[in-house]
């Protein structure tokens, strides 16, 4: 009778131990997960992603057409399957749009609607301190590859706080070119019915690099300098598409590369949703087997370090 006491006793010992042991391990997956608590994250983070890539080309379109040469001039510095028109002047504003109609040049997106562009007729954009409005109407991005859209109605103030033009980055004593993009936009997503105003304040670095196929590439370094309750280094913030107030931070500079359709190839992001408690840590550079890429190699994939209630894990996501 004692020993049977014994066994039972030590059943219920070892049953108790494991159940506190499994209560406290930290959540990890290696992947894509439907847990509910990051299913929010994991949105959040794809959404800004595609919205940071989407915009950046927008904005490059635009600087592109600000410089000599340029859509107002010569068809050499128009997007494909874009037409520019001929600039009208009213007062003392200059104002002109980027139109399109098709397929980006590398054929990754199609992209429709206009970029309505405005600038004072005595500022340069090569003086350094030059400021233009840039106006999305309708701008819609589709990812060929999936079909999902993404698309943009509102105006940013576009600054060119070093001087210079794009073209000239590279040659002597233009070693980079560093912009400023404030204002807020509407984004309307693949749904057709979710609307969400997100705010932006976003500083670029452009510099030029030659890569192991020895052609000078494109480098985009992106550095956040908003403020919101509390929050510095705002890149990005408003409310998701969950309904949720969000802020994104960067904590080391996100680095996007031309050579690698100009998806980000490192830094970290650091997203908050206070209202759930939630965050995740949001590091660039890793390849399809997970592993940090190097050199020039482009990556696939980024590590997404979450939590949410105290409990924690980590997962991949595409880019």
């Amino acid at each position: 009778m004692k020993a049977r006491q014994l066994i039972i006793l030590i059943a219920i010992i070892v049953t108790s131990f494991g159940l506190t042991f499994q209560g406290c391990k930290k959540s990890k997956t290696t992947d894509q997960t439907t847990n509910d608590k990051t299913t929010s994250l994991q949105q959040l983070t794809n959404d800004e992603n595609k919205a940071e890539n989407n915009s950046d080309e927008a904005m490059n379109d635009v600087n592109s057409v600000l410089s000599p040469g340029g859509g107002l001039k010569s068809a050499q510095f128009i997007p494909c399957n874009a037409t520019v028109d001929s600039a009208v002047v009213h007062d003392t504003i200059l104002t002109f749009y980027i139109r399109y109609h098709g397929y980006n040049c590398n054929n990754t997106k199609i992209i429709t609607g206009n970029i309505e562009i405005s600038k004072n007729v005595n500022v340069n954009w090569h003086v350094a301190g030059a400021t233009v409005l840039v106006k999305f109407i309708d701008y819609k991005v589709v990812r060929v590859a999936n079909g999902k859209s993404m698309t943009f109605n509102g105006t940013k103030t576009f600054t060119n706080v070093s001087g210079g033009f794009i073209w000239q980055l590279g040659f002597p004593g233009h070693p980079a070119m560093i912009e400023k993009v404030t204002g807020s936009i509407l984004v309307t997503f693949d749904d057709n019915t979710t609307t969400k105003t997100w705010n932006i304040a976003r500083q670029r670095t452009l510099t030029r690099t030659v890569t192991a196929d020895s052609v000078p590439h494109l480098v985009l370094t992106i550095d956040g300098f908003g403020s919101d309750a509390g929050y510095n280094n705002l890149v990005f913030w408003g409310v998701n598409r969950n309904g949720e107030n969000f802020y994104t931070q960067i904590n080391q500079s996100v680095v996007i590369k031309e050579a690698c359709s100009w998806d980000p190839c490192s830094g970290v992001e650091l997203f908050t949703i206070p209202g759930a408690s939630k965050s995740a840590t949001v590091t660039f550079g890793y390849d399809s087997n997970n592993d940090p890429v190097s050199g020039d190699n482009c990556p696939t994939r980024y590590r997404i370090d979450w939590t949410v209630n105290g409990q924690s894990g980590t997962f991949f996501l595409p880019l």
